[in-house]
């Protein structure tokens, strides 16, 4: 079985650009879940995840702008959490569905955060992999070290090694995941080499100043739906003291830790689609 590859438009103020995301249709239309991406990856990371859940759920993947079939914009400056929460709101309107139950990981949770946290939202519950509402300076900085750059590879199974080193964190992965990542995380260059399927200008961010301590306590606060927060046991990123905080705060949110893992839970393996199935079995109303 195989998503099927689907569009729609967004709107940045240099104009129209085309996103592509990945349908796994269900026959339960009712029950709509997206799942969305890390920084420098892309929607077919979860394909092992939305497989699993795509028979009692519509699932959606969104290549975000500037990552894998979606477009790159014109103008690096525009990447950012304004413009992927307006393309996010033009893929729930153009979904259809009433609600919304979302999964993200890393930068595709914090954009779940943000929809989670405004008034109306669709948002039915939350899925947060290995992150949360504070996002301590020195992960950023690891991530600076490798984000953006425009590498060239002679071959996937070159591609493939580069990603298994700069991914380690992701926990034990299967051969077969690894190869998985390596053939949607290219794209082809006019030289006939490999390059990553990312816009290299997304780094332009971490170029702009001095990374800081993110601090995004005040949403966290104002998000009134059930979470689920999976944590990488080794993760730099989300600390255990804010997982704690996190479940202080907002009693009824529960946390599970896969120990294997850093930042974040590759979600391609039993255990941890397990742990997600359940809980939205748990959790539905």
């Amino acid at each position: 079985m195989e998503p099927l590859e689907k569009h729609y438009l967004g709107l940045s103020p240099a104009g129209f650009h085309r996103n592509a995301y990945w349908e796994w249709p269900s026959g339960m239309q009712s029950q709509c879940l997206i799942a969305m991406h890390g920084l420098t990856r892309n929607g077919r990371d979860f394909d092992s995840v939305a497989k699993a859940l795509s028979p009692r759920y519509r699932v959606i993947c969104p290549d975000v702008v500037g990552r894998g079939k979606s477009d790159w914009l014109p103008d690096g400056a525009l990447y950012g959490y304004p413009q992927y929460l307006a393309d996010s709101a033009a893929l729930i309107a153009g979904v259809g569905a009433a609600s919304i139950d979302w999964l993200g990981t890393s930068m595709g949770g914090l954009v779940g955060m943000m929809l989670a946290a405004q008034p109306s939202t669709p948002i039915r519950r939350l899925i947060l992999n290995d992150v949360g509402p504070f996002i301590p300076k020195a992960s950023l900085e690891r991530i600076g070290t490798y984000v953006g750059q425009d590498l060239h590879f002679a071959g996937l199974p070159e591609l493939e090694a580069y990603l298994r080193g700069v991914h380690a964190s992701f926990g034990t992965l299967s051969d077969a995941d690894w190869a998985h990542m390596a053939r949607y995380s290219a794209r082809r260059r006019p030289d006939d080499s490999y390059g990553l399927a990312y816009d290299p200008a997304i780094a332009r961010a971490f170029r702009a100043g001095p990374v800081a301590d993110v601090d995004l306590w005040p949403i966290w606060d104002r998000i009134a739906c059930p979470v689920l927060i999976s944590r990488g046991g080794m993760s730099d990123l989300l600390l255990p003291e804010t997982a704690a905080e996190m479940v202080r705060r907002k009693p009824g949110t529960r946390l599970i830790e896969f120990p294997e893992c850093g930042h974040a839970p590759g979600l391609m393996n039993d255990e941890q689609i397990g742990a997600v199935d359940r809980w939205l079995n748990e959790t539905a109303s």
